[in-house]
């Protein structure tokens, strides 16, 4: 199929990320900087996790395809950004921008199921310690990590496929930094009541479940850690109860607000700054959280430094 339009249009405007020529070469080093980071610490996570045997556990497992899923997410957005603040072109082509949308979607999904399968491994280790090996055994980890991939790529697909049927207008300017597909769907001249529908749809779907699955599995879990007698103990779970949630918080928040804003604003800076929030700020903060805050991930990447 031709990855084109009815009324022929080649390509879309990104929004511009500068308004002073004297902060091409700032923002383009923080934005790199960003990118480096994310990539090597979830890269280095990534490797602790494979190499050290002790971390071969649903949990682990978990954490690694979430430092993979990161890794994939930064890069679908911010080299896109680096080369049009190094070339200052804000230009994307059609096939591109669909293309874009189409990974967002993926990687964001994948960013959100994975942290509520942690959250359930979580649950089982705290809650029926006894019974973890049973219930949480490798297959099952595989299936849930399969189920989360598959559902977030039927989603992204039937998205792209919806937007491939619809006309643009005169204004191609998207904005924000990148193509997602809220924005893409605002500037076209065709009935958008379906992509609508199936953007609330997926929405509560791949949002709403998730989320459900972290807070009902975090409420049993502080309520078991609320029997423990020893302190340590109890300090210990919530230590780890509180590196997940501080990461699972600040992307389904921002990712909550990046909506709101975009549909009841007219402030797009407001709308780049959070929609940068969860697309680039949680990725690049979760080796630092899930390394600083976890003993064994910290003594795999000493040793992993070492070799």
């Amino acid at each position: 199929m031709e990855l084109r339009n009815k009324k022929g249009v080649s390509g879309f405007l990104l929004m511009e990320v500068r308004e002073d020529p004297e902060l091409q070469s700032p923002v383009f080093s923080l934005f790199l900087s960003m990118y480096l980071v994310t990539v090597l610490g979830n890269l280095l996570i990534i490797l602790a996790i494979n190499c050290d045997p002790h971390l071969h556990t649903p949990m682990y497992s978990f954490l690694s395809n979430l430092s993979l899923t990161d890794i994939c997410l930064s890069t679908t957005t911010i080299p896109k950004m680096l080369m049009n603040i190094h070339t200052w072109n804000q230009s994307i082509t059609y096939a591109g921008c669909l293309t874009q949308v189409c990974f967002v979607l993926v990687f964001a999904s994948l960013d959100s199921c994975i942290p509520s399968a942690m959250a359930y491994d979580l649950y089982v280790a705290i809650c029926h310690a006894l019974r973890y090996t049973v219930i949480m055994y490798s297959h099952l980890c595989c299936l849930l990590i399969l189920l989360s991939l598959f559902t977030s790529i039927v989603d992204a697909l039937l998205h792209s496929l919806m937007l491939l049927q619809l006309s643009f207008c005169t204004d191609l300017e998207i904005l924000l930094l990148f193509c997602e597909v809220v924005q893409v769907i605002r500037l076209s001249c065709s009935d958008t009541l379906i992509n609508n529908i199936l953007i609330y749809f997926a929405s509560s779907i791949l949002g709403g479940i998730p989320v459900c699955g972290i807070i009902l599995s975090y409420i049993q879990i502080v309520s078991s850690v609320l029997r423990i007698a020893s302190a340590s103990g109890k300090y210990k779970a919530f230590s780890t109860c509180g590196s997940q949630l501080s990461i699972v918080s600040l992307f389904y928040w921002t990712a909550f607000c990046v909506y709101i804003t975009s549909a009841f604003t007219n402030s797009p800076r407001n709308t780049v700054v959070l929609s940068m929030r969860y697309t680039v700020v949680p990725q690049m903060m979760n080796p630092f959280i899930y390394s600083l805050k976890n003993r064994n991930v910290k003594g795999a990447l000493k040793r992993l430094v070492s070799i």
